[in-house]
């Protein structure tokens, strides 16, 4: 007899999720994780203490620009970076500890410390072998770098070490025009550090609609950012207290350098599969470094794979869907997950939100499409919190009017994403949406209203 029915390697969103929901099922599980604490990236160095720096940046923001507007008149307040981080580590430790008491609640066992593979069926945690009939592995990733771009996490930092630098920086450059990139940049932006971007490509934030990019960079430089766009870096030089970007531009092997206080490396992340004995079991990998899987399963019987350590965009929330999907397979049932309807957000001021195709892609497969758009100036709940910038894009096709893609800038976009998601998993209509009715004053009406769009018009604009 097996110790247990699933053991899943990795204790963030998308392992804790698996095992949880493989416990519903009625399969006896352990969830393998070698941090202190449960939630992996995302929780601990990732997408919820990042959060709480924006949350507490953006509140600065509106008491030092909009709160006079409204009469609220005032010093405005000046910023204790140690409180501020205090406040962001309790975030942590609640949402840590939560993840804790649903393992208690689901019966699910934290086997703590770092897991290996010897052979199918087993699982080595430290000195300990434990037996499975089932392994999952959602190890996730970790953030990768450039030649020539030492880490030390003092001064040149990836996201890991930007959410905990002992002062606020007062010159921050910023490798990479990602999410992460443009997150933490402009968190430090709102704290008073002056922030650079040196991007590769002629686009920030890579792959997403062209138009909404264009418009998010312009939004980000009235903020104060400053961008450096086609442009590689050679090597980053650095001392205790301060570092040298050297960098050379692409249409004309330009050199030149910029100084820094800290360097934040945000090239991307890369799968985690160190020390988990793949080479050894045979499992098979992509091209890329990634577990190859069909339906969530290895070519290893038995052995399962999910997340960040697997093909597809790294999202904590495509990770928990996998998750779900995996135990579900494991449990005889037809686990899904829709890869078409995965939103992807960025939590800056204004948030930015997209779903399912970009014009260009749409272009790319010759589908003929159509555009209904709506800006936030002709919302009246916006205009009232000063977020009337931005505007919500829908892509419908031509004959069918059914949404192929939502692309969404401006207030709490990464909310308004998924009344578009749900329409997009029902196969719905722009009119579908255009036919809803939408309470008054919101900011969904935006949405609403970009679907009228895609007919007659919208009422607004």
């Amino acid at each position: 007899m097996a110790d247990y029915d699933v053991i899943v390697i990795g204790g963030g969103p998308g392992g804790y999720v698996c095992a949880i929901r493989c416990a519903q099922l009625g399969l006896k599980t352990a969830c393998v994780e070698g941090r202190e604490t449960l939630g992996g990236t995302c929780l601990n160095v990732g997408c919820i203490p990042s959060k709480a720096l924006l949350h507490a940046s953006h509140s600065l923001h509106e008491a030092e620009h909009n709160f006079a507007k409204m009469g609220l008149k005032g010093k405005s307040p000046s910023v204790d970076w140690k409180e501020m981080l205090a406040y962001k580590d309790g975030v942590i430790d609640q949402n840590t500890k939560g993840i804790e008491f649903l393992f208690k609640k689901n019966k699910v066992d934290w086997l703590r410390g770092w897991g290996s593979i010897p052979a199918a069926g087993q699982v080595k945690v430290d000195d300990e072998v434990h037996t499975a009939k089932n392994i999952v592995i959602a190890s996730g990733s970790e953030p990768s770098t450039l030649p020539g771009v030492e880490v030390d996490e003092k001064v040149v930092v990836t996201s890991t070490g930007a959410l905990s630098l002992p002062k606020i920086p007062k010159k921050l450059v910023v490798i990479g025009a990602g999410v992460i990139g443009l997150e933490m940049g402009s968190v430090y932006a709102r704290l008073g550090s002056e922030v650079t971007v040196v991007e590769f490509l002629d686009l920030v934030t890579p792959g997403m609609d062209a138009e909404l990019s264009k418009t998010f960079a312009r939004s980000l430089k009235k903020q104060g950012l400053k961008f450096v766009m086609g442009a590689a870096v050679q090597k980053v030089e650095a001392t205790k207290t301060k570092a040298k970007v050297h960098y050379k531009l692409r249409k004309n092997d330009k050199e030149d350098m910029l100084e820094a206080d800290a360097v934040l490396v945000a090239t991307g992340r890369r799968p985690y599969t160190e020390g988990l004995g793949l080479d050894a079991m045979g499992i098979e990998m992509t091209q890329r470094g990634q577990i190859a899987t069909d339906h969530w399963k290895t070519n290893i019987p038995g052995i399962w794979a999910i997340g960040d350590v697997t093909e597809g965009p790294m999202l904590a929330h495509k990770a928990e869907d996998e998750g779900m999907a995996a135990a579900e397979a494991i449990a005889g049932q037809a686990g899904h997950v829709n890869y078409d309807v995965i939103p992807g957000v960025v939590y800056t001021s204004p948030e930015v939100a997209t779903v399912g195709k970009t014009e260009e892609q749409l272009k790319d497969e010759g589908v003929d499409y159509k555009v209904g758009k709506f800006s936030f100036m002709g919302n009246g709940r916006a205009k009232a919190v000063f977020q009337g910038e931005g505007f919500v894009k829908i892509l419908a096709d031509k004959t069918t009017d059914r949404v192929l893609g939502v692309h969404i800038m401006g207030p709490a976009a990464g909310e308004l994403i998924h009344e578009a998601c749900v329409l997009m998993e029902f196969g719905g209509s722009a009119e579908d949406l255009a036919r809803t009715c939408h309470a008054h004053p919101t900011f969904s009406e935006a949405v609403r209203e970009a679907a009228l769009a895609c007919g007659d018009g919208p009422i607004h604009s």
